[in-house]
């Protein structure tokens, strides 16, 4: 599909049914302001003309009222605002659901980067067989988390995917219905949700769309690339879950949490296939099948409603039943209804007892205080502690194998302090879910903040503390994040890949060592270009040490949604990948509006996880057309990173960063938005430190100002750093043929598309941050004015049309809420410095807070 066509299908089909459904909105059910419709349009050309005579919120605002409301009291006012953010919350689900209706019209779905386009071209090139053989190998993983980027509850889910469905079928009637149903549809918490409702409200992703999704790919690969032959073990697509397993500063996350989500994720795939056994038992009514099909409905339906009294149910088991129906119906029914039954069968292979893997993390600090505390209690008792006197003296080996010998069972009951009991309740927890789900139930344990090979060598132990024997079922994952971590990477994997005990574990686990590096921490850290280009280059530097070592590398990429976070046109970014980097599995984070924007229906998840596999696909059987950087292009990306990365640091060391975000933004107000059940920083009460500070609200305060610093800043430096030394045009052949570097900067033009400085140009008047602002504001427009002339483009994300103008479009919903929120900032602000009593600043709280859902919302396209 052109270019050309897929704008004119994004006007017919997004942007005119937007005009026509949304004036439906001016009959839905908000009591005590009945004109909020009829008002909004006359606020947002307020806002347009407002923002380019260079007025503030509370200029736009107070002008806005006075002229079209005049008889309003200070209270009427405040209702009319919160009027307005619950009618622009509604105006952006319908937008969600216009384009979910439009996905298969505005996208080829066959098209470039889809498995039907690589066999086809494979087929072309000859190249089928060894298309296969590397599907018996290559998978992706993708991660669900609930990191709070992205907010709409469970009902409010269903109502985006029922009024897509009735907008793609044009029934008017039910649309209008439906928007009616928003109208009255609460969009937010009044309690913060636990991480058991998280992973519930998640679960509909699963069940609704992945379900279907990665059975139809399977299906695919099945029946086309393997002309129906296929009985490898391999799924293809695996699916991870992060809700009840992440306890990383979550203090809301304990081992019971653990146990109940994997049961529910175990409740919800037995779900599922007593669902499509019911269906299928309509089918084969055949003498013979129709008993054992009646018989398997019979033990799904006690595994879901009688799970007290119910037979515990395998993957083999169900398997095992079946394949006895499919023999019979090869041998004695003519094949009738076959592809449906293997249908089923193919999404049992997939998805087993477990539906998605739940994988465990916590932080370094954490084991290690953990272990301290074990050491102590059992001295304490009069037994052999784990370490011996002088431990801290020992050496990085010494202490590695120290660590390894650690043997016991410890009854968790015996700790006082939470975390310790914890700690150790989850690992237990672990092999009970290995068997209860199977082993690929949960079998993961990540190490945040991990910075040496003892972080690794600590989880190891806690594990022997609670009666694991060799071998351990679980592959324990160090977490790099930091640019520091990240350049000790390579040491770390080094120390420990030399520890013959942990080179046993390994052995134990085909030799397939995962590591995890996170980007939205190592953005935060180091900043966009420096993040990407460490993360790089620690991928090579960790394939050499692995390979050396005959150890199999897969890396977990923490990539997160919008671009800042690392996130983008995620698939770019491992089409690019050379071959000094591993290349045995794609796995990766989808969180928040990623997961709405991008796996939000059938259609959108089954091309956006088809264009993963395709990437990591495309590098193996296409190996010769395969991207290498050469040593000056690598010299070239260290020289530019590290320009750009001084220049973030001296940006971060200024004493205005933190208490800029913290006055000018809204990011203290997300831990009281009930968005999450994290809160908004690893520690608990006191000043704010940047470590401590979450990459998500940094993220998302910068996105809610629309500066998206994380996104830019440090580029516009370096590129005129090297156009001052004449050297601009080594940038420019590097942009022209480097895929990587070329991903990194359309990325970059995402986030610089989605700002606007207009909304707090007001701040550059502001004596305390004048100055600050007037500076991150020259670095985006000389960022953006480099990154044009790298694309020899006029406007930003020249070449993504369509992308552009759903973001344009998005932008010009929500500004008025934008303006809101920075309206009830600065009142708050005044008020605050009056000492107004704290009734009256708990309103302007309020509206700031609820004004973040529909911002946080209609950024689902930041990805």
């Amino acid at each position: 599909m052109s270019n050309l066509n897929a704008q004119e299908n994004f006007r017919r089909n997004v942007a005119d049914k937007y005009t026509i459904y949304n004036s439906l909105f001016a009959a839905l059910p908000f009591s005590g302001v009945a004109n909020a419709g009829n008002l909004l349009p006359i606020l947002l050309q307020k806002c347009v003309d407002g923002y380019a005579a260079q007025k503030s919120p509370t200029q736009i605002i107070d002008q806005f009222f006075d002229q079209q409301t005049q008889s309003l009291s200070e209270s009427d006012r405040l209702d009319s605002l919160f009027k307005f953010v619950q009618f622009i919350e509604r105006q952006v689900v319908l937008f969600d659901a216009i384009e979910d209706a439009a996905f298969p019209t505005v996208n080829d779905t066959d098209g470039a980067g889809t498995m039907r386009a690589l066999l086809n071209e494979a087929i072309f090139a000859n190249k089928k067989d060894v298309l296969r053989q590397k599907l018996h190998n290559f998978r992706i993983r993708v991660v669900l988390t609930a990191h709070p980027t992205q907010f709409y509850p469970g009902n409010v889910l269903g109502i985006i995917h029922d009024m897509a469905k009735a907008i793609e079928r044009n029934e008017f009637h039910s649309i209008n219905q439906y928007i009616q149903q928003l109208g009255i549809t609460p969009f937010f918490n009044k309690q913060q949700p636990t991480p058991y409702d998280e992973a519930l409200n998640l679960m509909w992703y699963l069940e609704n769309v992945f379900y279907h999704a990665v059975g139809q790919i399977y299906h695919f690969i099945d029946k086309e690339i393997f002309d129906g032959d296929y009985e490898g073990a391999n799924p293809f697509i695996e699916l991870g879950f992060w809700p009840g397993g992440d306890r990383d500063g979550n203090p809301f996350v304990d081992a019971a949490t653990t146990q109940n989500v994997a049961e529910a994720l175990r409740s919800a795939i037995i779900f599922c296939y007593y669902r499509d056994v019911k269906r299928l038992k309509r089918r084969l009514t055949f003498r013979g099948v129709d008993k054992l099909i009646a018989e398997l409905e019979q033990l799904l339906y006690e595994n879901v409603f009688l799970k007290q009294n119910s037979q515990q149910l395998t993957t083999e088991f169900l398997c095992h039943k079946l394949d006895e129906i499919r023999q019979i119906i090869i041998n004695d029914k003519h094949t009738l209804y076959l592809n449906r039954l293997e249908d089923l069968m193919h999404r049992m292979k997939i998805f087993g007892t477990h539906f998605a893997t739940l994988d465990v993390r916590q932080d370094s600090r954490i084991h290690h205080k953990v272990l301290q505390n074990i050491h102590q209690k059992l001295v304490e008792n009069g037994v052999s502690g784990i370490f011996p006197p002088d431990y801290e003296r020992f050496s990085t080996a010494q202490k590695i194998a120290c660590l390894g010998k650690v043997s016991n069972q410890l009854d968790p009951n015996i700790f006082d302090e939470k975390i310790v009991k914890d700690t150790l309740e989850s690992i237990y927890a672990i092999q009970k879910i290995q068997q209860n789900n199977g082993e690929k139930g949960c079998h993961r344990y990540i190490i945040s903040n991990c910075g040496s090979a003892e972080n690794v060598m600590e989880v190891y132990a806690l594990f022997r503390l609670c009666g694991w024997q060799n071998p351990i079922s679980v592959d324990i994952m160090p977490l790099f994040e930091t640019i520091d971590d990240l350049k000790e990477a390579e040491q770390s994997m080094q120390n420990l890949y030399a520890d013959p005990i942990y080179k046993t574990h390994l052995a134990h686990r085909n030799n397939h060592q995962s590591v995890m590096l996170g980007f939205s921490d190592g953005t935060k850290d180091g900043g966009y270009l420096q993040a990407n280009w460490s993360i790089y280059e620690a991928k090579e530097r960790l394939t050499a040490v692995s390979r050396k070592h005959d150890i199999i590398v897969k890396f977990f990429d923490g990539r997160g949604g919008p671009p800042s976070r690392g996130g983008g046109k995620t698939h770019k970014f491992y089409a690019s990948m050379g071959d000094k980097i591993e290349n045995e599995e794609i796995q990766l984070t989808i969180q928040g509006q990623t997961i709405t924007s991008n796996f939000g229906t059938i259609v959108s998840a089954k091309y956006n996880l088809e264009q993963l596999l395709s990437a990591g696909l495309r590098n193996e059987v296409f190996a010769e057309s395969k991207p290498q950087l050469s040593d000056a292009q690598s010299a070239l990306l260290t020289e530019l990173s590290e320009r750009s990365y001084q220049a973030y640091q001296a940006f971060k060391a200024n004493p205005k960063f933190l208490k800029y975000l913290e006055k000018i933004s809204p990011m203290n107000f997300y831990g009281r938005s009930n968005i999450a059940s994290r809160p908004t920083k690893r520690s608990g009460g006191g000043e704010l430190k940047f470590e401590d500070l979450r990459a998500i609200p940094f993220v998302g305060a910068w996105s809610q100002l629309k500066q998206n610093v994380p996104g830019f800043y440090g580029m516009g430096t370096a590129f005129q750093q090297f156009s001052d030394e004449n050297r601009f045009e080594e940038i420019k052949k590097l942009y022209q043929n480097v895929t990587f570097f070329r991903a990194l900067i359309e990325n970059s033009m995402m986030s610089m598309q989605k700002s606007f400085f207009a909304l707090t140009r007001y701040v550059a008047e502001d004596p305390e941050f004048g100055d600050f602002w007037k500076q991150i504001e020259a670095e985006y427009e000389l960022s953006k004015h480099w990154v044009l002339r790298l694309a020899d483009a006029t406007t930003l994300m020249e070449d993504e049309k369509v992308g552009r103008q759903s973001i344009v479009l998005r932008d010009q919903i929500v500004l008025p809420l934008l303006t809101i929120q920075q309206y009830g900032l600065q009142k708050l602000h005044s008020l605050q410095a009056q000492n107004a009593p704290a009734a009256e600043l708990e309103v302007y709280e309020k509206l700031i807070t609820r004004s973040m859902f529909g911002i946080i919302n209609a950024g689902r396209n930041a990805v």
